[in-house]
């Protein structure tokens, strides 16, 4: 098989370049890496066990290597291939009697269970961004006059000050009816009282992330405010009870999205329960409505119910959980332990 996206290539030969292309041999042959000549010595230190190949074009010269070993069937990774990359790969197997064969999804399949130490760096990831939250709000971080922007920043630094390599992604401070928009961007908006404040972020520890999002109110809570927490409070429960190895997944979704639904508010939760964390902040599986497939033991997930009412303000509860590695009654490990209740800042 020829692996061409970066994030598999790191995956399976611990390779962390800009430019490669791994290829894995069905028999005893090992595997070949190959990358330009900017990253010879750090090929060599992060994959001390496979053959390293330098090689600007990466994807073709392996696609030769493999015809000039005689392979007659070649997998690619058809998900993430380009038309002009195909017809790369083809043109440097010319006339030979070696066959591409659509491979798609192969290693995210791996990457979908995850071993002891790509746990050990989640809970690291999870652990830094644990406590980055808890010393913004104890230093009051999260104050009327401050704007989304300020409490991003403060909030990105100290995941750094806690160990992390990284920010997961953009940091999301939604407050007011901007809590409402499920992915805002942080502006200038200031937090004012009275407001929910929703803050959705993750830190990266070698090349793992977390992901985490809590929500606040800031000086008073209006009982509108109060019972749209407790709801999704109560879905996330159920979302975090239906979380077994073996479960169907859109059937997790749906404990969570029929709380949700029996209360009213079925159109206010626009998007999926969950998705893997991993090497990727956004990978398999994905646990929504219309997923395939069942839950798989020691797999990494995300539970995130929420309910967003257009220009009043949103709640969403997010956690980031590893699944048991056994079925029937066995709960989730959770990484992301800041706690959930409603807080009143």
């Amino acid at each position: 098989m020829l692996v061409t996206d970066l994030v598999n290539v790191r995956y399976l030969s611990g390779f962390t370049g800009s430019n490669a292309a791994l290829l894995v041999f069905a028999d005893d042959r090992g595997a070949v890496l190959a990358t330009d000549g900017r990253y010879r010595t750090q090929a060599a230190q992060q994959a001390p066990d496979v053959e390293v190949a330098i090689e600007r074009a990466c994807g073709r010269y392996l696609a030769g290597r493999a015809a000039t070993d005689g392979v007659r069937r070649l997998g690619f990774e058809s998900h993430v291939v380009t038309v002009d990359a195909y017809a790369a790969l083809a043109g440097a197997l010319a006339e030979g009697s070696t066959e591409l064969i659509r491979a798609s999804q192969t290693v995210e399949a791996l990457r979908e269970t995850k071993d002891a130490g790509e746990v050990a760096l989640l809970r690291l990831a999870c652990e830094a961004a644990d406590a980055a939250l808890t010393d913004l709000v104890a230093l009051g971080g999260l104050r009327p006059g401050r704007t989304e922007r300020e409490v991003g920043r403060e909030l990105e630094a100290l995941m750094l000050d806690h160990g992390a390599d990284g920010v997961s992604f953009e940091t999301i401070v939604a407050t007011g009816a901007h809590s409402a928009i499920p992915h805002h961007r942080p502006t200038d908006a200031e937090l004012a009282a009275g407001d929910f404040v929703k803050i959705d972020f993750g830190a990266l520890v070698a090349g793992y992330h977390s992901d985490m999002t809590r929500t606040f109110v800031l000086a008073k809570a209006a009982d509108w405010q109060r019972e749209l927490y407790d709801l999704v409070s109560a879905a996330h429960r159920a979302g975090r009870h239906a979380l077994e190895a073996g479960a169907t997944l859109a059937d997790i979704d749906g404990a969570a999205r029929g709380v949700i639904a029996d209360a009213g508010h079925g159109d206010h939760f626009g998007h999926g329960l969950g998705h893997g964390v991993g090497l990727q902040i956004h990978e398999a599986p994905g646990i929504n409505a219309t997923a395939a497939g069942t839950l798989l033991p020691g797999s990494v997930v995300t539970v995130e119910p929420g309910v967003y009412l257009p220009d009043r303000g949103g709640v969403r509860i997010e956690d980031t959980l590893v699944v048991s590695g056994e079925t029937s009654g066995h709960a989730p490990e959770l990484l992301t332990r800041f706690p959930k209740e409603l807080a009143i800042l």
